[in-house]
């Protein structure tokens, strides 16, 4: 989708990890594509760091290799690449000593002349183990100015108290302003529709209530394994890689009050206030609201995967690869209203999606003529193919008689614009640069996911609710399923 284009001052890009995997798929090209459709200034730099000692035209030899693999061919013109990687430089830095940081600040403040005036971004593309020693280098190297961002990546801690203690060591340093905590979820474009969808017309908000709508339900499914993210994984499993983070983030936006504008601060506040009404999973309802598996030997693409263990190399792991939650906001807009979550890997296909079901009609004038009357429902997809469906009952065309059929009025991004639909990460790099946090976690926003979520893991040891086995290329367990059939209802299943 193409938008309008703000320009921005020249600014220095550090990416922490510029040689790795993210800088590699993500990052690089993304900021690529900016350069390419005029948004990076002349004088904007690209400075990859890590502990990897290579040099400058090494680096632009990596870059090249990952325009080239992940930028599609139409949208590669060769002098858009060479004006880009002439913005590349490297420099070989240790985040647990201080080797290296002279000769970053020396190439910092070469750029703007030691004042604070030239916008200089951290991004963080490394481990999270690494977050607060590099946190604490940046800042005890004099790299810190009132122009200086600090991009984080997820995950903020693996419980409430790391997450404290990650944002206490980035505090000092970094103000609450300076600090962006990414989700690229919050990057996608069916992501922002959704707040022009509620908030752009009078036909949603009106109703997006629990008066009229019966449940909602998010999605975010993949087919792949560990991808050598095994190390990571097996200490993260399911809840804490995707629903503290990810999956919240979209169930705030989903249930959010209306903010008074669309201030980052006004609509982060909105967000924190969803968070903290969830009512609480403990060991009193973790059995009935929770769902724990772990992926067996099965096939996925048509080709035979392993198990996770497998994957793992170990012979027994209680980390899960699947959870489901239905989850509910204590306040007068949800009351009663289910929020079903699940996420997973090694699912029956790689698919985002929030639905919402509005309510069954009241009363039916069609009986015995034509069938069953299906809920309406807002599909928004967020990957891949991302879009919008509403689905509604309409009069079969014909002479036949009334029969009515459950149709969607379907807008595809892609169809509807024809023009490339921009990555996640395009917009928000850019955001950092402009000091836009609104598509960022503040940090009262991280702790309170971080309070609600610690309970379930606790209460799972306190009930030994070990991961339960499903084949790989399915939906996950059958008590996944369960969890929702029970309330009489059902998981959407992909077009």
């Amino acid at each position: 989708m193409s938008s309008q284009i703000i320009p921005v001052d020249p600014f220095d890009y550090v990416v922490i990890g510029g040689n790795g995997d993210l800088a590699e798929r993500k990052l690089l090209p993304a900021l690529y594509h900016r350069d390419h459709d005029g948004q990076l200034p002349p004088d904007s730099r690209i400075i990859g760091a890590s502990r990897t000692h290579i040099s400058d035209d090494e680096y632009r030899a990596f870059a090249r290799d990952a325009i080239a693999k992940h930028v599609k061919p139409e949208d590669t013109h060769e002098t858009s690449v060479e004006r880009f990687l002439t913005r590349l430089h490297y420099r070989q830095v240790d985040a647990r000593s201080d080797e290296g940081w002279n000769e970053m600040r020396a190439l910092l403040d070469g750029a703007d002349g030691g004042n604070d005036q030239r916008v200089r971004a951290f991004y963080l593309a490394v481990g999270p183990s690494l977050f607060a020693d590099l946190a604490c280098r940046i800042g005890e190297n004099g790299l810190v100015h009132a122009n200086t961002r600090l991009v984080v990546e997820k995950p903020v801690g693996r419980d409430l108290e790391s997450a404290r203690q990650l944002n206490d060591i980035i505090g000092r340093y970094f103000t609450e302003d300076q600090v962006f905590r990414i989700d690229h979820y919050l990057g996608k474009e069916t992501v922002q529709n959704l707040m022009a969808l509620r908030f752009a017309n009078a036909l949603y908000e009106p109703i997006w209530n629990s008066a009229h709508i019966d449940h909602v339900q998010i999605t975010v499914a993949e087919a792949v394994g560990l991808e050598g993210r095994a190390d990571y994984y097996d200490k993260a499993g399911a809840l804490r890689d995707m629903v503290q983070n990810h999956i919240l983030q979209l169930m705030c936006l989903v249930a959010l009050e209306p903010p008074p504008t669309l201030d980052a601060d006004a609509l982060r506040d909105e967000k924190l206030k969803v968070l903290r009404a969830l009512t609480p999973i403990n060991a009193s309802n973790v059995e009935t609201r929770t769902v724990r598996g772990q992926y067996k030997a099965g096939a996925s693409d048509g080709a035979a995967v392993r198990s996770y263990l497998d994957d793992l190399g170990e012979a027994e792991s209680d980390t899960e690869t699947f959870v489901a939650i239905k989850a509910e906001i204590g306040n007068w807009r949800w009351a009663g209203v289910p929020f079903y979550l699940r996420t997973g890997k090694r699912l029956s296909e790689r698919m985002s999606e929030i639905v919402v079901t509005f309510r069954p009609i009241p009363h039916s004038i069609f009986a015995g003529l034509s069938g069953s009357i299906m809920q309406n429902q807002l599909v928004m997809r967020l990957q891949p193919n991302e879009g919008v469906k509403q689905w509604l009952m309409i009069k079969d065309p014909g002479p036949g008689g009334m029969r009515l059929r459950h149709v969607p009025l379907d807008m595809s991004f892609a169809e509807s614009f024809r023009v490339r639909n921009p990555d996640a990460y395009e917009r928000l790099l850019m955001d950092v640069i402009r000091g836009n946090q609104t598509l960022f976690m503040r940090r009262d926003e991280v702790e309170a996911a971080w309070k609600w979520i610690d309970p379930i893991p606790e209460a799972w040891g306190e009930k030994s609710m070990k991961p339960q086995g499903y084949t790989a290329g399915t939906w996950g367990p059958s008590s996944g399923v369960a969890l929702i059939e029970r309330d009489g209802r059902t998981w959407h299943e992909p077009d």
